[in-house]
């Protein structure tokens, strides 16, 4: 019965993340998400007890969490450049699977004009702040000074973020391949001299 139920709030989450990146916060009724993942009714306030303000939480969380999992896998490829290159790869990926229909799930809660629930636009942040020391900490093991690092992550995490978009506008992946080579001489590795 817990596996049964387990999956169930997993269908659910992947149901409300889906929305999100399709269609932003506002989308993520009940009954949508419902209608999605295919679960009873009765299910959302089993695994949902705080209801719709949980389940947009519950996907804030299970989106950037999927996100870091890739960042931590790009990081398994070695240098910054080609975590980059993955990370650039795994997005790319994503737009062609859905007819670039699904962007970034945490910036679709953040552009909301009434991210909902309040604390929606904190948990973005932190998400994001997440990204960020990661990329941070990749850069700075592989010798990028500290405060370049950090402007190098803000940097990426942006660039990428407003390539998705243009990608989904453009509905083509060459922004993405714009910003990868772009980014990719500045996050190389640096000599101590440099």
């Amino acid at each position: 019965m817990e596996r049964t139920g387990g999956r169930t709030k997993q269908r659910m989450l992947d149901g409300a993340v889906a929305l999100l990146r399709e269609r932003g916060a506002a989308a993520v009724t009940v009954d949508a998400v419902l209608a999605r993942s295919g679960a009873p009714r009765g299910s959302v306030y089993h695994h949902f007890p705080g209801g719709r303000d949980e389940l947009v939480r519950g996907a804030i969380e299970r989106a950037g969490e999927h996100v870091s999992s890739e960042l931590r896998a790009a990081v398994q490829h070695g240098d910054p450049a080609s975590a980059l290159e993955h990370f650039v790869e795994s997005w790319k990926r994503s737009l062609l699977d859905t007819d670039y229909l699904a962007g970034c799930p945490v910036a679709a809660v953040a552009v909301d004009a009434q991210p909902a629930p309040p604390e929606a636009t904190t948990l973005a942040r932190t998400v994001f702040d997440r990204w960020h020391a990661q990329l941070e900490d990749l850069l700075t093991a592989h010798g990028t000074p500290a405060p370049r690092a950090a402007r190098l992550a803000t940097l990426t995490v942006a660039a990428v973020e407003g390539a998705l978009l243009l990608c989904r506008t453009r509905r083509d992946t060459a922004p993405l391949d714009e910003v990868r080579a772009e980014l990719a001489p500045l996050l190389a590795p640096r000599s101590p001299a440099s």
